[in-house]
């Protein structure tokens, strides 16, 4: 006997309630990018432990390319953020679709996924306070 609940939602609307911890994630991406040949200088971490990291920005990652898509749908046709938001996206789902692996390489290639992800959703919430130019 199954005791789970298949949740029907097509919209997206329960991902959107969600916040995005934003600061957290956004130390742990500076703290993984600083990492320079930590095999070097001993601070190597294990790769258990860089799994464990690139895991962890993966799942951010997703929520946060729903969000973007979420921001692109509402897009007029004409807006010049699509062009560089298609961009962004299929490179998500790009480095998305790639396993995760227990490497320093993997977890600050995810780390660059989500700063990416954060510049072009910034970007988007940005441009949709502008003001509409009249014709």
């Amino acid at each position: 006997m199954s005791h789970h609940t298949v949740l029907y939602d097509p919209e997206g609307l329960i991902d959107a309630e969600l916040p995005l911890d934003r600061e957290p994630h956004m130390s742990l991406v500076k703290a993984v990018l600083a990492l320079t040949n930590p095999e070097s200088s001993g601070d190597a971490l294990r790769p258990r432990d860089y799994a464990q990291i690139a895991l962890q920005l993966t799942g951010h990652a997703r929520a946060l390319t729903s969000d973007v898509r979420r921001h692109f749908a509402a897009l007029p046709p004409d807006s010049d953020a699509l062009a560089l938001t298609e961009v962004v996206l299929a490179e998500a789902d790009r480095r998305l679709s790639t396993p995760s692996q227990g490497t320093l390489h993997c977890a600050q290639s995810r780390a660059r996924l989500v700063r990416a992800l954060y510049e072009r959703l910034d970007r988007l919430k940005a441009a949709a306070h502008l003001p509409v130019p009249s014709p």
